[in-house]
């Protein structure tokens, strides 16, 4: 690294090395005296002007050393006086014509790149001060260059079309001050005057003022660096960027108030002044090295080449490879400044080499923010740098499974073997750096990114969720996901995360494993508290696993732990489950046999949720109700809510099933004190007036009587139901000893029920003893539904004789008009004639044979001549 005056709050980076090129002995000998004036370059061919008038030429060998610079030998190849004894001003190659242009005592010549001889035609360009080539010609001419010069008259440009052997003027221009410097593109000029610097377009005259400056104080610099753009040196020691616009696109960059020389070589600025060789940044703006070099006169690049000279000796500022520089950054840990530089880089290299090289360079950058603890930086340096995300896995130990392949890229995209080299041991950075791991994981898991290695990232992925005990593991399980069994297994056993390792035999269609280990922990074999309610999702688990050996195999563990819940294993099997691999019924209640209370549930599904009609089913669950009401009898004043929810349930159950075995029951219930159980049996045998005595005599339920009517009528004719409330008026209103309870009864059944009787029949039944206002309601309901069906009635007579004059005015019309019949009539169905006078007339007059028309209604798909007959 070269020492001297460092850039203000920067860091210095290496972009150059200053290498000799001629040697003051090879180049002036003994002639001390003799210094240079100009250089100029072109492939090879190197080119110095002196001041006592000669041009020496030299072939130049570059030698690439393994440091990324160079060394240069010189070899002179000839020197040439031109007849002066004026200084050479300047020397400008025109490589397209073999030949050099050679400013000296304000005259321009033509000589012969090779030999140094001037051309035969004697062609040269008088009154010039200083000149300028254009880089982007307007002519068009590939045999020729265009040529700015400053004229030595006053305030005058003049531009020319020089050719091998002969020179043209096309324009001459006039400026509003003397011009002092001049570079062109195009039609440009970007002249430097002697107060302001300005843009000229020679071709319509329109100038365009850019800034002021003093020619007295500070030595002008104007040089183009691409098309349309120039740099120039501002005030206030800045070097200012403009366009032919008059704009700047930009940022100026900071160099030394006495600038004497500025070369161009991307992404750099090179500044010379009397002890310093300065480099910024074209990108940042920054400077980024300093090269004391005292004595230093002229700074000029020629096609990328840079050159530096004193008056004594010839140097070039071999540029150090970019991406030696940027990795010289990333080292320093400057990441911005190499990734400035890296994208600055874009136009100096192939598309592909540096797109390559650019996603290597983001990587890098990522792990030097990511061993800073800058995760959101690393991140989006992993991501837009494409990272092969097991890079990262590799740092931390143990994550990634056993069985990859995975070997770490070549070079190495950071120094560190491991997170604990990284972290220097610190569990605090440790646990920060797996927290990032996990949540970079979890985003990329599912993009392209991860496509190729999901099985590395899921398994690292499940193995920090374990170690962390964090939450998402078991959402991780229960989703799609490729995590490796056996390195997956063996770290949550080794995490005791017994219940995510079923989990993860699951999905790994091992449920026999799955569930015997979460069984173990139900038992109390193994510990894990990851689920309280783990009994119940094993449950869960059976019911819909479509394994019958699996369900098996478990059922008595489940129904031992609950037989309410256990038994949820064959009750909430889904249906299409049910369906694809179901269970018998039979086999199942076979296994209940000792499970009376699920025994009960599984009949119940059966018989109300999925209603089979089968009779075993019915009567079996009839049973087992009865049973359990029976075994609580004896204490009857004291039944508990369960023994009133079951009898309930054997109530609906006998009103509502149609399939058991009513005889059966009825055996079971006579004189066990069941009287409701008994009516209900009863009514199954159609034996209503047995029912009906014990609800009313019996229970004295009057309610229920009534209630039992309406349900054994359900469904049935009018006279039915009409009987069967008769029956319970009857049993009212019997002979006997009168009770004030079944005379209310009665006035209640009528009054509520009036339009279930026949009014005349129960006038007959009812005592005379009984009042009109008693009675008052049933008998307006009565008298209403009396008149009710006389009006009926005579509206349908009605309807019916206006129907039937209707058809009557119909047959007066046919038998109004005549038909006539002959034997060439036709019938229009058989299309035969008639053979005597007997036929049948459709309404649209059409005649058919009597046989026809019978044959057409016996087979209504025969033609027909009308739609009515």
């Amino acid at each position: 690294m070269f020492c001297g005056r460092p850039a203000a709050g920067m860091m210095s980076t290496k972009a150059f090395t200053l290498v000799s090129a001629v040697e003051r002995e090879v180049l002036m000998g003994d002639k001390e005296r003799v210094n240079i004036e100009c250089v100029e370059c072109c492939g090879k061919n190197l080119y110095v002007g002196t001041s006592d008038g000669f041009i020496c030429h030299f072939l130049l060998e570059e030698k690439a050393l393994p440091a990324g610079t160079a060394t240069f030998t010189a070899t002179k190849q000839l020197h040439k006086h031109l007849g002066f004894k004026k200084p050479v001003s300047e020397l400008r190659a025109a490589s397209a014509l073999n030949r050099l242009l050679v400013l000296c005592d304000n005259s321009i010549t033509l000589v012969n790149m090779l030999s140094l001889e001037p051309v035969p035609s004697g062609a040269r360009i008088k009154g010039a001060i200083a000149l300028a080539l254009n880089e982007n010609p307007v002519s068009g001419d590939p045999f020729c260059v265009e040529v700015c010069i400053i004229s030595v008259k006053r305030r005058t440009i003049q531009v020319f079309m020089v050719y091998e052997d002969r020179v043209q003027i096309i324009r001459e221009v006039s400026t509003p001050e003397q011009p002092l410097a001049v570079a062109v593109d195009g039609h440009f000029l970007c002249l430097a005057l002697t107060t302001q610097y300005i843009i000229l377009n020679y071709n319509t005259g329109a100038s365009q003022d850019l800034f002021p400056y003093c020619s007295e104080e500070k030595h002008p610099i104007v040089k183009r660096i691409g098309r349309q753009e120039f740099l120039l040196a501002g005030p206030g020691g800045l070097g200012m960027f403009a366009t032919v616009a008059g704009i700047s696109q930009r940022a100026p960059v900071h160099w030394s108030e006495n600038v004497i020389g500025a070369a161009i070589c991307f992404p750099y600025v090179i500044a010379l002044d009397q002890d310093f060789i300065t480099v910024h940044s074209m990108l940042d703006q920054q400077q980024k090295q300093t090269l004391p070099f005292k004595e230093g006169h002229i700074l000029q690049d020629f096609e990328g080449r840079v050159i530096v000279a004193t008056s004594k000796g010839v140097y070039i500022l071999v540029p150090l490879p970019l991406e030696k520089q940027i990795q010289d950054l990333l080292a320093s840990r400057r990441v911005e400044e190499a990734l400035v530089l890296a994208k600055g880089a874009r136009r100096n290299i192939p598309k592909e080499k540096f797109q390559v090289m650019y996603r290597r360079i983001l990587q890098q950058a990522g792990f030097i923010q990511f061993a800073q603890l800058q995760f959101l930086e690393a991140k989006e340096l992993f991501r837009s740098g494409q990272l092969d995300v097991r890079e990262l896995i590799s740092l931390y130990p143990f994550l990634l499974p056993t069985c990859s392949s995975f070997t770490r890229s070549h070079p190495p995209l950071h120094e560190y073997a491991d997170l604990n080299q990284l972290t220097q041991g610190d569990q605090e950075k440790v646990a920060k750096c797996k927290r990032f791991l996990m949540s970079y994981l979890n985003e990329v898991r599912s993009t392209e990114v991860a496509n190729g290695y999901k099985e590395d990232i899921d398994t690292a992925l499940l193995k920090l969720y374990a170690e962390a005990d964090h939450d998402s593991l078991l959402d991780l399980l229960v989703t799609e996901n490729s995590c490796l069994l056996t390195d997956s297994a063996s770290w949550l056993e080794k995490h005791k995360k017994y219940f995510a390792l079923g989990l993860l035999y699951h999905y790994n269609n091992q449920d026999t494993a799955a569930v015997q280990l979460w069984v173990d922990i139900v038992n109390g074999e193994i510990q894990d508290s990851t689920r309280a309610d783990l009994y119940e999702y094993i449950v869960d688990f059976l019911t819909y696993s479509s394994d019958q050996a699996l369900v098996w195999k478990y059922a008595n563990w489940v129904l031992q732990k609950s037989e309410e819940v256990g038994v949820q294993v064959f009750t909430k099997r889904p249906l299409d489950v049910q369906q694809e691999n179901s269970f018998n019924p039979d086999d199942i209640l076979s296994c209940l046999q000792k499970y009376p209370k699920a025994l009960v549930k599984y009949l119940e599904h059966l018989v109300i949720d999925r209603r089979l009609q089968k009779e075993e089913y019915h009567t079996h669950l009839a049973v087992l109700y009865l049973d359990m009401v029976l075994q609580h009898q004896p204490s009857t004043s004291s039944k508990d809510a369960e023994v009133i929810e079951t009898q309930a349930k054997l109530r609906r159950l006998l009103q509502k099933s149609d399939l058991y075995r009513v005889h059966f029951l009825m055996e079971r219930v006579q004189g066990s004190a069941l009287p409701m159980e008994s009516a209900i049996l009863h009514g199954k045998l159609e034996e209503h007036s047995k029912a009906l005595h014990i609800l009313v005599h019996e229970l004295k339920d009057f309610s229920a009587a009534q209630d039992y009517c309406l349900w054994r009528s359900e469904g049935r004719d009018p006279p039915y139901r009409q009987q069967l409330f008769h029956t319970l008026l009857t049993m009212y209103l019997s002979p006997g000893p009168s009770t004030p309870e079944l005379t209310v009864a009665a006035v209640d059944l009528l009054n509520q029920h009036a339009r279930e009787f026949d009014a005349a029949q129960v006038l007959q039944l009812l005592p005379g003893s009984w009042s009109v206002q008693l009675l008052c309601p049933f008998l307006a309901g009565a008298v209403r539904d009396s008149i009710h069906t006389r009006r009926t009635t005579q509206v349908a007579l009605g309807l019916a004789k206006s129907e039937n004059l209707i058809y009557k005015c119909d047959k007066m019309k046919l038998k109004g008009s005549s038909v006539r019949l002959s034997d060439k009539k036709l019938c229009q169905m058989c299309h035969n004639p008639f053979r005597e006078p007997v036929f049948v007339r459709y309404p649209n007059g059409g005649l058919v044979h009597t046989h026809c028309a019978a044959s057409r209604h016996k087979n209504p798909s025969s033609p027909s001549p009308g739609t009515r007959t």
